[in-house]
């Protein structure tokens, strides 16, 4: 799931953002919704290994705190 995360953001590329609904719905198309927390943790993970930066409304979240949508990015290099 990390690589999924990883090369979907890369894709994007720094200036842009992913939505972890899009990573749940290419790796479980049948049941995306069951998976979005383990993606959100993923996600978590990789931010907290500096590879990724996930934001809400633009700005960088408390990954011990959040609370409604979020957005991932590859961090810039």
């Amino acid at each position: 799931m990390s690589q999924t995360i990883l090369t979907k953001a890369t894709e994007r590329g720094p200036n842009k953002s992913t939505c972890p609904s899009e990573i749940a719905r290419q790796m479980f198309p049948a049941d995306w919704r069951n998976h979005m927390q383990e993606v959100r943790d993923a996600a978590i993970e990789l931010q907290k290994e500096g590879k990724v930066i996930i934001t809400q409304k633009g700005e960088p979240v408390d990954v011990d705190h959040i609370k409604g949508p979020v957005r991932i990015s590859i961090v810039k290099l």
